[in-house]
């Protein structure tokens, strides 16, 4: 997901002045204290829930409350994708197009309503309406006239979706998917109850009373904008004698050391850390990295800055840039530099079993490897064909402590290696930064993705010409071909479909279409009391068998 989906830049949000006066000074990295002699988990996130609206969700950090407290047809244990309100993990008929899903007879809102098929056609309609403009409706696109409801051709009720009785739905696509089952971990296809959320109207989601649980836990103490909240275990769960804990509490942290104080004092059982403090804690048993399905990356903006459109000029900012001393030097969390924009562990190629982000670096790797003298060339080049001197231009990025550092290196990095260019920082809290890159309202910005299902058109998909999330606007016809192709005429041909998106990676990285950073890998410390505490292929914790061994 996300899930899913945007990523922040770090650590973001002040930590409360209770929690700063909380840190002692205990150094016991394996703390006893209270947070590992109850059941209730301790955890913190970068920032505050942005949203609790499963239709217009798009972080990371949201989307991990929604996994957290809401229920669709399957989650994700660890790897392994197992039924929630399905009975099992459906096999498609009619070449992959038709899907008809079992749903469980003891499902229930936390209000007391049964969990049908109808909220799930209700959910999806309402997600794929213009009138919500989720920005994540763009994942529908194969659903049967999902496309021609979001252009306004159709009516959201001719979604290929029905609810065949209370506990059965079939949904109809247009295309054969090969990750359909694993796309339904996002929230975005989750239900919803009509009759509550027609109730809470625009309130619907905006805080923890607006919000309505069907998962194993239900959201407390969320106003909107704190930055605090409680997950408390749903005792009307249908697989609550599975649940363990009895809440998950959450912090916003903003600094990293102050999350190694809260671990170190026994406040957190899981703690985020980076830069020096990483490094300082990497021997510790607690250590604990976890590679994610996430890149970060640069969006350059077409429209505000024309030379952009310049192609040396885009690889002359990616080749000016020493990925591996930005991840060994500034991030230090163990992150992985990136050759491309599509992370490690999404998919194998079916011939060789090799991953693909890895071949496809094999091919391209120039245009991400540190050459100073080449890009100074490149960039002398672009300025000449775009008939410019100079450019100037602000990097606009997130304002936690870890993306300052960061976009400090990257302006630095610039203006030695490329004469003529001028980078100004703009650094703005976590949700602005969302909403000016939606708004194309940057020059460059330093963005993030998160898999929502592990398929390397995840992140390609992102940036085909039409795509919400283009921010920058790239765009290559033949690109969004290849990326339609895989997703169409060649989508039930593994070989075919593995070139189709090798080729579209390739043009994105030869041409820069964005400039790849790293792959993120988030370095913790967590508890060792903390048992069975699964990571799924989308970045997301399950805490449904999580328990802390007293």
């Amino acid at each position: 997901m996300k899930l899913k989906k945007v990523l922040g830049a770090g650590l973001v949000v002040a930590a409360s002045a209770f929690l700063l006066a909380a840190c002692g000074s205990n150094s016991s990295s394996s703390s006893s204290s209270s947070a590992s002699n109850s059941k209730t988990f301790t955890r913190m996130e970068g920032d505050t829930i942005q949203t609790m609206d499963p239709s217009t969700n798009t972080d990371a950090i949201s989307g991990q409350a929604l996994i957290d407290t809401m229920d669709g047809f399957y989650r994700y244990n660890g790897k392994k994708l197992q039924p929630a309100i399905a009975t099992s993990v459906a096999e498609p008929t009619n070449d992959g197009k038709t899907y008809t899903i079992k749903l469980r007879k003891d499902a229930k809102w936390a209000n007391g309503d049964p969990v049908t098929a109808k909220d799930f056609v209700y959910g999806w309609r309402r997600t794929v309406d213009p009138k919500t403009a989720s920005q994540y409706a763009y994942l529908y696109n194969q659903v049967e006239n999902a496309q021609d409801i979001q252009s306004g051709k159709k009516s959201p009720d001719t979604l290929g979706i029905k609810a065949l009785d209370d506990h059965t739905v079939e949904v109809t696509l247009s295309e054969a998917v090969p990750y359909f089952n694993g796309l339904m971990t996002n929230p975005a296809f989750f239900p919803q109850n009509q009759k509550f959320v027609e109730k809470m109207g625009k309130k619907y989601g905006t805080s923890a009373k607006y919000t309505l649980s069907n998962g194993p836990f239900i959201l407390k103490g969320w106003t909107g904008t704190n930055n605090s909240w409680t997950e408390s275990k749903n005792k009307d769960y249908w697989n609550a004698k599975a649940v363990k804990l009895s809440a998950v509490k959450v912090q916003v942290v903003k600094d990293p050391s102050t999350s190694l104080n809260l671990y170190q004092s026994g406040k957190l059982n899981d703690a985020i850390l980076s830069g020096e403090n990483a490094q300082q804690m990497k021997n510790d048993p607690a250590f604990t990295p976890r590679k994610q399905s996430s890149v970060f990356f640069v969006e350059m903006n077409q429209k505000t800055i024309p030379a952009f459109k310049n192609e040396k000029i885009r690889q002359a900012i990616s080749m000016s840039i020493n990925r591996k001393e930005l991840v060994n030097k500034v991030l230090g969390n163990g992150s992985l530099a990136a050759d491309n924009v599509t992370p490690q562990g999404l998919m194998d190629d079916p011939t060789t079993g090799k991953d693909f982000a890895k071949e496809a670096a094999s091919k391209d790797s120039q245009y991400t490897t540190y050459n100073p003298k080449k890009a100074k060339q490149l960039f002398k080049e672009g300025l000449q064909e775009v008939g410019a001197k100079n450019v100037n231009v602000t990097l606009l990025g997130d304002d936690t402590d870890n993306a300052k550092k960061m976009n400090e290196y990257l302006q630095s990095t610039w203006q030695d290696n490329l004469p003529g260019l001028k980078v100004t920082l703009q650094n703005v809290p976590f949700k602005t930064r969302l909403t000016r890159s939606q708004n194309g309202q940057f020059d460059m910005v330093v963005s993030a993705w998160g898999a929502d299902y592990p398929d390397p058109i995840s992140f390609l998909d992102l940036f085909t010409t039409d795509n919400s999330y283009n921010n920058g606007k790239w765009s290559n016809s033949q690109y969004d071909q290849l990326v339609q192709d895989s997703k169409t005429t060649d989508v039930l041909n593994k070989e075919k479909r593995w070139d189709d998106l090798m080729q579209a990676q390739n043009i994105i990285t030869e041409q820069q279409g964005v400039v790849p950073l790293y792959q993120r890998v988030e370095a913790h410390l967590v508890n060792k009391k903390v048992k069975n505490l699964q990571y799924s292929p989308a970045n997301n914790y399950n805490f449904v068998t999580t328990y802390i061994k007293n």
